[in-house]
C-alpha cells in the first residue's frame, strides 16, 4: 500500500514535469542547452526517486522477514515456557510507526535494525535453553519431567517417590533416583559448575500437627533432606550424590506454587514434589533482561 502510493506520486511527477519544463523554456526564451540542463536535472531527480522507492521496497521486504522470524521465535520460546511477553509490547510501537504511509526510509531501516537485533537475542536464548535441555535429556529417560518454568530449567522429582506421606525421610527408591540424577550432573562439567536450588512443594491439605507444624515446615525439611543427600559423599552410610555443596541451596514453598489444581488426588499428587531448579547464570539473566527493555 505504501509503495503504490509513492509510485503513483512518482508517475504523476514524471508526466507533469517535462511539460512544465518545455512550456517554461518556450515562454521564457531558454536555449536548447539550458532546456537540456533542466531535463538532465529532472532525470537525476527521477533516478533518485526510483532509487529511494527501490530501497523502500527492499527494506520493507527485509523488515517483514525479520518480523516473521521474531514472531516465530517468540511463539517457540513461549511454548517452551520462556516468558518474553514484554517483548511484543516494546516492538508494537515500532511496528505501528512503520505501518504509516508517511514512514520514511530512515524509519524503516531503524525498525529493521531493531527487529534483527531482537531476532539475534531470541535465537541466542533459544539455543541456550535447548543446549541445557539436551544435557538434561538423560533425566527424562529416568521418567523425570524436565521443563521451563518462569524462565528457569526445572527438574521435577515426584514427592511420592521420594517420601512417604507427611514424612521427610527419603525412601530407598527416592535415594536411588537421586543418585542417578547426581550422576548425570556430575558427569557433565558444565552442569556440575552450575548453581541449583532444591525447592520443596506440597499440596494444599493442611498438616494435622506433627513436628513440621504446617506445609511450610514440611516442604522446607524435604528440600533440605534432598539437598543433604545430593551433596553428601557417595561413600557415607546411605550413600550420597557427591555434588559440590557451594553450588546448592534449598527452599520450601508449601502449597504456594502448584503445577496442577488441588481439586482431586491426581492434581494434589503432582503438586507434592521437589524441584531441582537450574539457577540462570549472569549472562542468561542479562539476555532475558535485555529483551524486555
Amino acid at each position: 500500500m505504501h509503495l503504490r502510493v509513492l509510485k503513483g506520486r512518482s508517475l504523476a511527477f514524471a508526466a507533469f514535469l517535462p511539460a512544465v519544463i518545455a512550456s517554461f523554456s518556450l515562454g521564457c526564451g531558454y536555449s536548447e542547452e539550458e532546456w537540456k540542463a533542466q531535463l538532465d536535472k529532472y532525470n537525476r531527480l527521477q533516478d533518485q526517486q526510483k532509487s529511494t522507492e527501490s530501497r523502500l521496497a527492499e527494506t520493507q521486504r527485509a523488515l517483514e522477514v525479520e518480523q516473521a522470524k521474531v514472531a516465530e521465535l517468540t511463539k517457540q520460546l513461549e511454548a517452551a515456557g520462556v516468558d518474553i511477553s514484554k517483548l511484543n509490547e516494546n516492538l508494537q510501537a515500532t511496528s505501528s510507526q512503520v505501518s504509516q504511509l508517511s514512514s520514511t526510509l530512515e524509519e524503516r531501516e531503524k525498525a529493521l535494525a531493531e527487529y534483527k537485533a531482537r531476532a539475534r537475542q531470541l535465537e541466542q536464548i533459544k539455543a541456550r535453553f535447548e543446549t541445557l535441555k539436551k544435557k538434561l535429556d538423560e533425566l527424562t529417560k529416568l521418567g523425570l519431567a524436565v521443563n521451563i518454568r518462569r524462565n528457569r530449567m526445572v527438574i521435577s522429582l515426584p514427592g511420592d517417590v521420594l517420601f512417604d506421606s507427611g514424612r521427610e525421610t527419603l525412601k530407598k527408591e527416592g535415594k536411588e533416583i537421586l543418585v542417578k540424577v547426581a550422576a548425570v550432573i556430575r558427569n557433565d562439567q558444565s552442569l556440575l559448575q552450575r548453581d541449583y536450588q532444591v525447592a520443596g512443594h506440597t499440596d494444599n491439605k493442611p498438616l494435622q500437627g506433627g513436628p513440621f507444624r504446617d506445609n511450610w515446615g514440611l516442604s522446607l525439611m524435604r528440600a533440605r533432606e534432598v539437598l543433604l543427600f545430593l551433596v553428601s559423599p557417595a561413600d557415607v552410610k546411605g550413600g550420597g550424590g557427591a555434588l559440590p555443596v557451594a553450588h546448592w541451596s534449598a527452599a520450601g514453598f508449601a502449597d504456594t506454587d502448584p503445577v496442577a489444581k488441588n481439586d482431586d488426588d491426581v492434581g494434589r499428587q503432582k503438586n507434592r514434589r521437589c524441584d531441582l531448579i537450574v539457577v540462570p547464570s549472569v549472562e542468561e539473566m542479562l539476555d532475558l533482561k535485555a529483551i524486555t527493555q
